[in-house]
């Protein structure tokens, strides 16, 4: 057929079946559209049929309806229908009558949920006529008309838009879609349901990814959030509006006044619900778009997060479930949730969890799960009160993976565990577990361990029979991550921990002969926490053989390091016992941890260990003598005195203080160590010094210089602090400790005070002189007492900033002569 050979197009309607709508009060009239195209002489060329549907709502059917009218009404505006299926118009109108409504899923059973929010349906594009493809330009010349026909002509474009298979061919027309976006740009804050037509119609493109160029050629997305804006605004004015109304009508309590208001309110409710159409529609074409990061960044910077999270007040659940779900995708950025979080977003979520529409209840949870992974925000869930909220949804086999998840980042913060402790939760959860399957939930396992963690949690899992379920499945399923709650359990002081003095046996038994190595690590972690004082050690150690095992475990490289590490705490626990500590030493275990403590001194925990055994056994006197004569253990410990770890540090000192107290060899090399470390930065200054002064080997002869700081004890060398005034017992009109007794006296006076003049006058002590010049104004520059120079003629010994003069050879001056001898033996010159 050439193209020049069809003149005509023939269509057909045929009706065809009614039927109800599934959810809403709404009749589905099934037909089929047949088209032809005829030649020059009428004869059929080509032909197509399509199967369509008309949905015909009838929201105003309510009990008392005329049923009879109704279905006259339908069958007169709708042609499809043929007047002789009157009677099954009524039947099914009475069906639809009497039909309860759908109620929301409850929370009792497992349902299936949305994962994306439903297409939105708008009444105003059900109009009573059907839109045909081949009229696109009449519908598009109705957009250059008033707004009753750009409405009426955007209706009818909206509805072939709503069929997928037209898409591509209004895609191909330029024109129109020129015209939608014109329209939208000029029009839309004339009419909403003319806004909402052509929004509508550009959501339709933007379900496919391919038309998002076009949208974002002619700027759609710029203009709906624009359209979004302008209607958040409108919504706080009619808000303030008729918040004014409430107050003058609760004031004037008039007849008149009451009236206004509710028409106030009706007229209210209309407007609001044409907005959140055009709200609704606006944000999931938004949402489409945002799949092109670069599209959703200029989203965010025109605030698009404020939007979303302002529209979280409002009531429609199918709004709700799109800006949620919108957020949702925002979240995974850092930016968007911290601008969340100043938006107090938090404080929205009280009104929707818990809430009745189950799919809203799920995105609002999976949008939580996404802001939990923030410590503020977190924080802020305890806050508003939505801790017992999430731990009543555990029942919902819906939501209860994702409040699980949830519950388990709150409860990684040490200040959140113990509010789990005014819930329900550790009852329901300690159920759960112990009613599920071999292999339960990792999210439910890990949020059991966390709880664990807390004193006060711990003891409330341990009422009861509590542990002794919980060693038993343990036991029973060789579960490490159960034992690993087992452990964290026994690590609390207080009667939770003697609990476990019956199953030393059994943990004793898995730590030797257990094959799975994570559950031996546990075990054994367990018996480390186990510092209870009436619990016999040795008689364990002795009756499992545990000495050679722990010996064997310490020799560098025989194990892992979690094992190795938890030998040593377990070390650390057996020596509180006597005979313990006492076997363990004489087994030369002492001599094993410090071999570890060489070749594991990067590894902070294990060496803070190995220093707590030392602790340990240093207080034991059975195991004194051996670690302090017998080994290095002393010096290793001085070595790490000063490490960076404050906790080695702590443990250290401790150790050492004990040490110093039973051995005085040992007592001077700690004194002295600490000496060195509190004035290093001063020793330091003194070694470059001498090292500086002994490079002149015209200055000093090399027989005579003294040795270097590192070759003498520093306590032993007071001219270092003193100079030559401890030779000569005064030291700058100061006296040395070493000629003042213990009472501070010295030659029968209160130190502090002078002799001769001034003898009575006394200074008050350790009180710094006015100047420090005097010793070296002797002679030649001294004064009487009216201020006169004794040697008018002598040289001046000090500059006028009171600084030692020198002579040409850079020797002090001291009237007239030099101190040969002096200077060559100590290098300070005049003294």
């Amino acid at each position: 057929m050439q193209a020049e050979d069809a003149r005509y197009l023939k269509r057909k309607v045929k009706g065809g079946t009614i039927d109800i709508h599934p959810t809403e009060k709404a009749l589905v009239v099934n037909y089929e559209l047949e088209a032809t195209i005829l030649g020059e002489l009428g004869d059929p060329m080509l032909g197509e049929r399509k199967e369509c549907q008309k949905i015909i709502r009838v929201k105003s059917l309510n009990p008392n309806s005329d049923l009879s009218s109704l279905a006259k009404e339908i069958i007169d505006k709708c042609k499809l229908i043929h007047p002789s299926k009157l009677p099954e118009v009524e039947q099914l109108l009475y069906y639809l009558q009497n039909r309860k409504e759908s109620e929301p899923t409850k929370a009792s059973g497992k349902t299936q949920l949305q994962e994306k929010p439903e297409v939105p349906t708008y009444d105003a594009t059900e109009i009573d006529e059907v839109a045909n493809i081949n009229d696109v330009d009449d519908y598009m010349e109705l957009l250059y008309e008033d707004v009753p026909e750009k409405i009426r002509g955007s209706a009818l474009i909206l509805q072939l838009a709503r069929n997928p298979d037209n898409l591509e061919e209004l895609f191909q027309n330029e024109t129109v879609v020129g015209a939608l976006a014109r329209v939208l740009r000029e029009d839309w804050k004339k009419n909403t349901e003319l806004a909402t037509n052509i929004v509508y119609t550009f959501f339709c493109f933007s379900s496919f990814t391919q038309f998002h160029g076009v949208i974002l050629h002619f700027k759609i997305g710029a203009l709906c959030m624009n359209v979004v804006e302008h209607e958040l605004k409108k919504y706080d004015m009619w808000n303030e509006e008729l918040q004014r109304k409430r107050k003058t009508a609760e004031g004037e309590k008039d007849k008149k006044t009451k009236e206004d208001l509710e028409k106030s309110l009706q007229k209210y409710d209309g407007l609001v619900k044409k907005q959140e159409q055009l709200l609704r529609v606006a944000f999931y074409l938004l949402l489409n778009l945002s799949e092109d990061l670069k599209v959703e960044m200029k989203m965010r910077n025109k605030n698009v997060v404020k939007m979303l999270v302002r529209s979280m007040e409002r009531d429609n659940f199918e709004l709700l479930i799109l800006v949620v779900s919108f957020l949702k995708k925002l979240s995974i950025f850092i930016e968007n949730k911290q601008e969340m979080a100043t938006m107090n977003i938090m404080e929205r979520f009280v009104k929707i969890v818990p809430c009745e529409h189950e799919d809203l209840l799920n995105i609002t949870l999976r949008l939580l799960l996404n802001l939990s992974f923030d410590a503020d925000l977190r924080s802020k869930m305890i806050k508003f009160g939505l801790l017992p909220k999430l731990v009543g949804l555990l029942n919902n086999e819906n939501h209860r993976l994702i409040v699980l998840c949830i519950l388990y980042h709150v409860s990684m913060d040490d200040k959140s565990k113990s509010m789990f402790t005014y819930t329900d939760c550790i009852p329901m959860v300690m159920k759960m577990f112990l009613e599920s399957p071999e292999n339960p939930d990792l999210e439910l396992l890990a949020l059991c361990i966390n709880l664990a963690a807390n004193k006060r949690t711990a003891q409330i899992i341990c009422e009861g029979s509590g542990l002794k379920m919980l060693m038993k499945r343990a036991f029973k399923f060789k579960d490490p991550l159960l034992m690993k709650m087992i452990r964290n359990i026994s690590q609390h002081d207080g009667p939770t921990k003697n609990l476990f003095i019956d199953y030393i046996s059994d943990l004793a038994e898995a730590t030797l002969n257990c094959d799975d190595e994570e559950f031996a690590l546990e075990a054994l972690g367990i018996l480390g926490n186990l510092t209870i004082p009436d619990l016999d050690y040795e008689l364990i150690l002795r009756e499992y053989n545990l000495v050679p095992w722990i010996k064997e475990r310490l020799m560098p490289g025989s194990a892992e390091d979690d094992i190795v590490l938890q030998v040593i705490i377990l070390v650390g626990t057996v020596c509180n016992d006597d005979a313990c500590a006492k076997m363990l030493a004489e087994s030369n275990i002492i001599q094993c941890l410090i071999e570890l403590l060489n070749a594991k001194q990067e590894d902070d925990e294990m060496v803070c260990q190995i220093v707590y055994v030392f602790y340990q056994m240093i207080f034991h006197e059975s195991t004194r003598e051996v670690i302090i004569k017998d080994t290095q253990a002393p010096a290793y410990l001085i070595d790490l005195m000063h490490d960076k770890n404050a906790e080695i540090r702590k443990v250290c000192d401790n150790t050492l203080d004990i040490i110093a107290e039973f051995d005085e060899e040992w007592a001077k090399k700690i004194q002295l160590e600490k000496f060195r470390w509190h004035n290093s930065q001063w020793l330091e200054m003194v070694e470059t010094r001498q090292m500086e002064d002994m490079a002149d080997p015209y200055m000093y002869p090399e027989d005579e210089y003294d040795p270097y700081l590192q070759d003498a004890d520093i306590l032993d060398r007071p001219d270092l602090f003193y100079g030559d005034a401890y030779d000569n017992g005064i030291m700058d009109g100061h006296l040395t400790p070493e000629y003042i007794d213990e009472n501070g006296v010295y030659d029968g006076k209160p130190y502090g005070y002078g002799y001769g003049a001034d003898a009575d006058d006394g200074y008050e002590p350790y009180a710094r002189p006015e100047s420090h010049v005097g010793f070296v104004m002797e002679g030649s520059q001294a004064t009487d007492d009216y201020g006169n120079l004794l040697d008018p003629y002598s040289q001046p010994m000090v500059d006028p900033y009171s600084q030692p003069v020198v002579d040409e050879y850079g020797r002090y001056i001291n009237n007239g002569a030099q101190e040969e001898e002096d200077y060559n033996q100590y290098g300070y010159g005049m003294r």
